[in-house]
C-alpha cells in the first residue's frame, strides 16, 4: 500500500513558543482546502539563531526527499531568526508580517513584540479569569458541584458523550466563562422535566444533542458491545434528551459534525457576546 504522505502537502508550524497561535490559525486557513492532504510538522521553541538554522536543514531536507516544496508558517518574534527562516525550501508565510504591519499603519502605533505576548499573558486580569474558570469546569465536570451552578455563566446539558466536557474547557480557557456540565441519565429521561438541579439555573441551560449513530460511534470506543453503547439504547437518548429541551424550550442544536471551536462560537453568539474589552 502507498504511504499516503508520499501525496500530502508538508506543513511546517514554526514558533518561538508552544506553538499554539500558528497553528491554531493555520489549520483554520488549511481546513479550507478541503480536496488536499496536508501532513503537519510543528517545530516549536525556535528562538535562537541556531535552532532557526536547524529548522531550516529539517525543511530543506524534506524538501529534497519529496520534490515539493513545504508550506512553511511561522510566528517567530525575532526578526534575524525569521530572515533565517525565510531561506528555506518553501512557501514560507509570516503569520506577523501579514497581520501586524497593516494593523501598525492605520492605528500608527509600533506593535511591542516580544515573547509572552502572542497569547495575552500581560493581561493579567483575563488570565486570572480563564484560570478561575478552568478550575470551575473541572469542579463543576459530569453533573458534580451542582451545589456551585448559582456561579456559571452557561450549565452544557445533555446526554454522555455528547461533546460537553470538552466545549466546557474551551469556553472556560479562550473566554474566560465558568462552564459547567451535566449529564442527563436513563432515570432523569423518563420525566419531560429538567433535572432539580437543572431547574433553578434554567436561563444559563444550554443542550447539546448528536445523532444516535455518532453517539454510538462514540461510545462504541469507550465501551463496546455494551448496553450503554447500543443503537436502541443512542436513539431512545437523544430521543428524549431532544423531547426535554423543547418542552422546556432549552436552547440546543445538533453539534455532529461541528469543531469544539464552532460549538463555543454558537454558545457565545445565543449568549450575546460579542465583545470583550482588553489591554496587551
Amino acid at each position: 500500500m502507498q504511504d499516503k504522505k508520499i501525496n500530502s502537502r508538508p506543513v511546517f508550524f514554526v514558533s518561538n513558543s508552544t506553538g499554539i497561535t500558528v497553528e491554531t490559525l493555520g489549520r483554520s486557513l488549511l481546513y479550507q482546502f478541503s480536496s488536499i492532504q496536508f501532513e503537519s510538522h510543528s517545530l516549536r521553541f525556535v528562538d535562537t539563531a541556531e535552532k532557526a538554522e536547524k529548522a531550516v536543514t529539517i525543511i530543506n531536507k524534506l524538501a529534497n526527499e519529496r520534490g515539493i516544496r513545504p508550506i512553511i508558517l511561522s510566528t517567530l518574534v525575532k526578526p534575524e531568526l525569521r530572515a533565517i527562516l525565510a531561506t528555506a525550501e518553501g512557501v514560507y508565510l509570516d503569520i506577523f508580517d501579514m497581520f501586524i504591519a497593516p494593523i501598525e499603519k492605520e492605528i500608527g502605533c509600533k506593535a511591542s513584540l516580544g515573547l509572552g505576548r502572542v497569547h495575552g499573558i500581560g493581561d493579567d486580569e483575563y488570565y486570572s479569569e480563564r484560570i478561575d474558570a478552568v478550575n470551575y469546569s473541572l469542579k463543576t465536570d459530569d453533573g458534580i458541584g451542582a451545589g456551585e451552578y448559582a456561579q456559571a455563566d452557561v450549565i452544557l446539558a445533555g446526554a454522555s458523550r455528547t461533546g460537553k466536557t470538552p466545549t466546557s474547557l474551551y469556553l472556560a480557557m479562550h473566554y474566560g466563562l465558568k462552564t459547567a456540565n451535566y449529564p442527563i441519565v436513563d432515570e432523569e429521561l423518563e420525566s419531560p422535566l429538567l433535572p432539580a438541579s437543572l431547574k433553578s439555573h434554567k436561563e444559563k441551560v444550554f443542550g447539546l444533542l448528536v445523532t444516535p449513530e455518532r453517539l454510538q460511534s462514540i461510545r462504541t470506543k469507550r465501551r463496546p458491545d455494551s448496553q450503554y453503547s447500543s443503537l436502541p439504547q443512542c436513539q431512545y437518548e437523544i430521543r428524549q434528551t431532544e423531547a426535554l429541551f423543547q418542552e422546556e424550550n432549552v436552547p440546543y442544536f445538533d453539534v455532529s459534525s461541528m469543531s469544539i471551536e464552532e460549538i463555543s462560537s454558537n454558545i457565545i453568539n445565543m449568549l450575546n457576546i460579542s465583545s470583550r474589552t482588553f489591554l496587551p
